[in-house]
């Protein structure tokens, strides 16, 4: 099984969609720009939100058994993905790609 580098590549916020539509939270994500992980047998890192780790999970499993080449060509390296994890309000983006 491969192993699986996520690096955070950039990090949105939308302010206008939270004071419309977000409760105040005062904890969101602990993420920063430029961190990465590395994944061995699909386990999660335990700095790594929940939320998006489910969402890159279903890419993460493809690419450690050795696929890619997603939705047909749509990454130069067709062993990686670059995806954002599911927060409306503050979307990051992650690159993911293996690294053996």
């Amino acid at each position: 099984m491969k192993r699986i580098k996520i690096t955070v590549m950039r990090i949105t916020e939308y302010p206008d969609l939270m004071m419309q539509y977000e409760n105040p939270i005062e904890h969101t994500c602990d993420m920063h720009l430029g961190q990465s992980f590395v994944v061995e047998n699909c386990t999660k890192p335990a700095e790594m939100c929940d939320s998006a780790w489910q969402t890159l999970l279903p890419f993460i499993e493809q690419l450690a058994l050795g696929g890619g080449n997603f939705f047909d060509g749509w990454m130069k390296n067709p062993h990686s993905a670059m995806l954002s994890c599911n927060d409306g309000f503050r979307p990051l983006s992650f690159y993911i790609e293996t690294i053996d």
